[in-house]
């Protein structure tokens, strides 16, 4: 992605969800996935698809298990 693709998804991005805290982190070296950070948590990866002269751009989120909170407790059907 071009720094201009960035700054234009990186807008819409903030825009569509409602924070300036989401940040489009441009690759360190080339070939590498484009990266969007909420503050300074990496969250998912984005990538520019070009199909039949129509430019889009994919955004994958990952939420590792770690990351969760912990499962609530059930209440056994005996102790009801």
């Amino acid at each position: 992605m071009t720094p201009t693709d960035i700054d234009r998804v990186q807008t819409y991005l903030r825009r569509l969800l409602g924070s300036d805290r989401l940040r489009i982190v441009p690759p360190k070296r080339a070939n590498m996935s484009v990266e969007l950070a909420v503050d300074d948590e990496i969250i998912g990866t984005i990538h520019r698809d070009t199909d039949d002269g129509e430019i889009s751009y994919a955004l994958h989120i990952t939420v590792l298990e770690e990351d969760l909170p912990p499962p609530p407790k059930t209440v056994s059907k005996a102790k009801r």
